[in-house]
């Protein structure tokens, strides 16, 4: 019989907390002074960025958090630092913490790199000698040893990046909080640092990390929690919060659409669009190996002998992995007048896990777009955790053994 799985302790507890922030609307001095003793909401607004927020943290985690902007990450990560303090609620935390919650936070511009090095490392716990000890790992990682001695306000904002993710990581953290400051570096930094977080993971260490790459988010984080509002509305397995992030995003870009593009709507061209697996309905997941069915629905108030209907399928990031046109099906198409709902069908689609969004677009025969409708409608494909990628293939391996 296997021994019984001892869970991991908690490195943070987070029950119930809630932050208010108070904006003043009255915004120069002049203002101020006159409004000066007046406490009414005609001067001064509350905003709530966190809603009883209730989550745990285990040892040796990885967590995601997740949202669009406003949604209350960044306010969260600063409350589990310590660097604000809730209006309601509570917030315990073990172990030493290394935070990197904004760009050059803990440097003193007058000082020189290697100055703010044992400046920043003394707040986050090391001794003068312990930093001494480990100051030309600090300096190697960061890669600017040729201004380590110059005013860190002459440093770029990608110089700023580098140290103080160096520094951090080289104070041995129970507990490393990141922002999205690693979007500053170049890439070359950026898989340094994407590097040493996941040796971080190997030594148990415990990584609460806040980003808009929900591609890292679901490969590095075994956890995300999704916040709306200032709300956790999801907190599970990271690729299903990305998929429920991205829903979310989908909900609003809707409804943006919808509120700017009325008019466009109501003078005919692409009305609507759907896609589903074959059989199915609008929502449900298509799966590998599904035929998928694209519903469109299009119109022309005066009138069209020929035209193309085209349908071009993106990730979230822009990139095209599928695209065909009436046209290349060498489909000769009726003369449009009023509406006419068409459908593409895709035979055993192969789109690997993620999101999926479709543009479609109405042509006449000559090419020219009359109306083309940007992410006109969307299809998840359910995580796979054997591969990522656009595209589904089963993965096998073979060893075929030393070779001489």
């Amino acid at each position: 019989m296997a021994p019984a799985r001892v869970p991991a302790p908690v490195i943070v507890s987070v029950d119930g907390v809630s932050k208010r922030f108070v904006i003043r609307k009255d915004n120069s001095l002049k203002e101020r002074i006159v409004t000066l003793g007046r406490v009414g909401k005609k001067h001064r607004e509350e905003f709530w960025a966190l809603r009883d927020v209730s989550i745990e943290i285990e040892a040796g985690k990885t967590i995601g958090l997740i949202g669009h902007n406003g949604s209350g990450k960044s306010t969260l990560l600063k409350v589990i630092g310590g660097i604000l303090d809730p209006t309601s609620g509570t917030v315990a935390r073990r172990g030493r913490i290394a935070a990197l919650l904004e760009l050059g936070a803990g440097f003193h511009p007058d000082l020189t790199g290697r100055e703010n090095v044992f400046l920043n490392a003394s707040v986050l716990g090391l001794s003068r000698t312990e930093t001494e000890d480990r100051f030309d790992d600090i300096v190697d990682f960061s890669g600017i040893g040729d201004f380590i001695d110059t005013q860190v306000k002459f440093y770029s904002s990608g110089m700023y990046v580098r140290l103080a993710f160096a520094v951090a990581v080289h104070t041995d953290p129970d507990l490393l909080l990141v922002d999205e400051v690693l979007a500053v570096g170049d890439e070359a930094f950026q898989r340094k640092c994407m590097d040493k977080i996941k040796e971080f993971q190997s030594e148990g260490r415990t990584i609460v990390l806040v980003s808009h790459s929900l591609g890292s988010v679901a490969e590095l984080c075994d956890r995300a929690v999704l916040l709306n509002r200032g709300e956790v509305v999801f907190d599970g397995n990271a690729p299903d919060a990305v998929a429920a992030f991205r829903d979310i995003l989908e909900d609003r870009r809707v409804d943006d659409a919808e509120r700017t593009h009325d008019d466009a709507a109501l003078a005919g061209h692409v009305l609507a669009a759907s896609a589903y697996p074959t059989g199915g309905v609008d929502g449900d997941p298509v799966n590998p190996g599904d035929d998928v069915t694209i519903s469109v629905t299009v119109s022309h108030d005066t009138g069209l002998a020929e035209w193309i209907c085209a349908i071009q399928i993106d990730t979230p990031t822009g990139q095209a992995v599928y695209g065909t046109t009436t046209k290349r099906l060498g489909v000769s198409m009726p003369p449009l007048h009023g509406s006419r709902t068409v459908e593409f069908t895709l035979r055993e689609a192969m789109f690997g896990a993620g999101k999926y969004f479709v543009n479609v677009s109405l042509m006449d025969f000559a090419g020219r777009h009359l109306h083309d409708a940007p992410q006109a409608c969307s299809f998840n494909v359910p995580y796979y955790q054997l591969a990522v990628g656009t595209v589904h293939a089963v993965p096998e391996f073979q060893d075929l053994g030393a070779t001489t």
